[in-house]
């Protein structure tokens, strides 16, 4: 049964969703003195009425008998919908029309869902890189073959992306997880039937199969927070959701070395221990999937915010992917970030691929130690993670992190480019770390192979050197917090000034603020 969510400034929504045109008028200005100037900046002011001059009393009464020069989508969506004022009670009893924000406690069994079946999906990238000497000596095939292994994960995203991320927008949340879920399955039984040293292109179509279904997993950790989680859990929700990947990866790390130890000399011991590891995985991948068919649902029956509200109850047909698109690429803090955050990532595929190598080099027959150091890595990765989401709920101070940048620069690319859509945002950023981690892995093997270790891990510190620059030039544009702020606050009021359900003169009062903010 869902609750309303006091603590988080549960508040009402129109039912009649606002049409394009709005009448603004800041806080302590008179009604009719309406700012000229184009709304195109944070501290921008308000929309000119149709040529009346802003001064003029006939300004807020003109506004109310033709129709008003639309606003941009992004300025419709900030202002849709929010309380009247502070202190007046929710009217969803009384009026039927009106809706009302809730958290819904079955958001913590989607959460734990999808962030399990996301562990698997990881385990399965990096389950081969780190013993590859073993598979090398299994299949008979190079150090390159073993490592492609790991890079048809960031192949298959680049060209998917787009086509995974139309899908999430247009045909919702609960396919998009299904599809993820069941091709992670799919994936670990093929390889189920690679147990054999000819079979290697056997392994290579599973992994492909656990390529695509990342493709559905790897953007929906902000949309699943957005979604179902109130303004105060969100980036903890997606940091915990990046965090069942993260620990995949460090199961991956951890396990592979310890049941698939290097027996070269007894070829049907070691068939049997990878065969152990893939059914073991097959299973667990099989429970999740059957899991998430029977709890995983669309979306709660109240949206947990205002932000989210306002999304729900705009027009699917004013929705354009292509368009969403464009926007976000015409959004400079925004590519800053998709710079930065593939640079950041690509670097950490590029080490978990090539870590066991890198080890080996200097370490012979220290597999497990490999494992242990991965281990390390990714945990330390994790615990930063954490740490950062439950800081980043209370001060949104994005910019100031670089541990544990998974889910901070998914949360981030949501509050800088509210209202697009936060699968296109997460995918996109997603897409730049694939195509980062095949070049950085390609040009650090090269090096480790050709020269040494040292000099492939100085090639990635002088990369990583240009993104933490870069991430210092972002600029902190939180839009989604600054609208979730203003309602709690009951400091912003939005009515629709053309709408045909109601024609009464009102206006919309922003307080300094947020009109500052937004």
């Amino acid at each position: 049964m869902a609750r309303p969510d006091d603590e988080e400034g549960t508040a009402v929504a129109a039912a009649h969703p606002p049409t394009k045109g709005y009448l603004l008028v800041p806080g302590d200005a008179p009604a009719g003195k309406v700012n000229a100037e184009p709304q195109n900046g944070p501290k921008a002011g308000f929309l000119a009425l149709n040529g009346v001059p802003p001064d003029s009393p006939a300004a807020a009464l003109g506004a109310l008998g033709r129709p008003q020069s639309p606003l941009a989508p992004e300025e419709e969506t900030q202002v849709r919908l929010l309380p009247k004022g502070p202190g007046e009670e929710t009217p969803c009893a009384e009026d039927p029309r009106m809706s009302r924000t809730a958290l819904s406690p079955r958001r913590f069994v989607v959460l734990l869902i999808f962030s399990l079946y996301s562990l698997v999906n990881a385990f399965q990238w990096i389950q081969y890189s780190i013993i590859s000497n073993v598979f090398e000596g299994f299949y008979g095939v190079s150090s390159l073959h073993v490592d492609w292994l790991s890079m048809v994960y960031m192949l298959a995203y680049v060209p998917l992306i787009f086509p995974a991320t139309w899908l999430l927008d247009t045909r919702g949340l609960r396919l998009t997880a299904l599809l993820g879920s069941g091709l992670n399955c799919l994936g670990a039984w093929v390889k189920c039937g690679s147990v054999q040293q000819h079979l290697f292109w056997v392994t290579m179509l599973g992994q492909c199969l656990c390529s695509v279904a990342q493709v559905f997993i790897l953007g929906l950790p902000s949309r699943i927070a957005s979604v179902w989680f109130g303004p105060k859990e969100v980036s903890t929700a997606c940091a915990t959701a990046v965090l069942g990947n993260q620990l995949g990866t460090a199961v991956g790390f951890l396990l592979p070395p310890v049941l698939v130890p290097n027996t070269q000399n007894n070829t049907d011991l070691l068939a049997c221990n990878i065969s152990t590891m893939f059914y073991g995985t097959s299973a667990v991948a099989t429970l999740l999937f059957i899991l998430a068919v029977i709890a995983f649902k669309e979306k709660p029956q109240y949206p947990p915010s205002q932000a989210q509200a306002a999304i729900q109850d705009s027009s699917p047909e004013e929705y354009s992917y292509e368009k969403s698109i464009r926007n976000l690429f015409k959004n400079i803090p925004f590519v800053l970030l998709l710079i930065t955050y593939g640079i950041m990532t690509g670097a950490f595929y590029s080490v978990s691929t090539l870590l066991n190598q890198m080890i080996l080099t200097y370490y012979k027959g220290e597999e497990v130690n490999a494992g242990r150091i991965g281990l390390t890595l990714v945990v330390a990765g994790m615990v930063g993670s954490i740490l950062c989401g439950l800081w980043l709920d209370y001060t949104k101070t994005y910019n100031f992190f670089m541990t544990g940048y998974l889910p901070l620069g998914f949360e981030f690319a949501v509050e800088i480019t509210y209202p697009e859509s936060e699968g296109t945002s997460s995918g996109l950023l997603n897409a730049a770390a694939q195509i980062f981690g095949i070049l950085f892995t390609l040009a650090q093997g090269m090096l480790t192979s050709n020269y040494s270790p040292k000099a492939g891990n100085i090639f990635l510190c002088v990369w990583m050197f240009v993104g933490i620059v870069l991430t210092a030039l972002i600029k902190s544009d939180l839009r989604r917090h600054n609208i979730n702020i203003g309602i709690t606050n009951g400091d912003i009021k939005a009515v629709p000034v053309d709408s045909p359900a109601d024609q009464e003169a009102k206006a919309i009062i922003m307080s300094k603020q947020a009109e500052s903010a937004i």
